[in-house]
């Protein structure tokens, strides 16, 4: 069954403080803490992201670009990386939001995208 809306899966460097403000927005997401994946390395997080078919938030550039080349050069399927440099909660939000918005679950799956 295809999904219509991006889920978010946030890498434990992100704050979870940006899952509440989407969850308020009606998106779903679900951080490391809440799935029990605290010091999981990134390919471990990665798959994680991938078995529950959510596209991951990361501030993370080298591991994930890295990773998501593995994945690309194997023919794995992953459903989207979201890169996001470091700001103000409130400012990460609001760009993320956009992508929400307008990008469908599709559209993103195997996608590398930078906010």
């Amino acid at each position: 069954m295809n999904r219509l809306f991006i889920e978010l899966y946030l890498d434990e460097d992100v704050d979870v403080l940006v899952a509440d403000l989407v969850r308020a927005r009606g998106f779903k997401a679900a951080t490391t803490q809440e799935a029990a994946q605290m010091r999981n390395d990134d390919a471990e997080q990665l798959a994680y992201a991938v078995k529950h078919r959510a596209t991951l938030l990361t501030h993370n550039r080298v591991h994930f670009e890295t990773l998501a080349s593995e994945y690309f050069a194997v023919g794995t399927t992953h459903h989207g990386i979201i890169i996001a440099v470091r700001r103000p909660v409130y400012e990460l939000v609001r760009r993320l939001l956009i992508i929400l918005n307008r990008v469908s679950a599709a559209e993103m799956k195997d996608s590398l995208r930078y906010i």
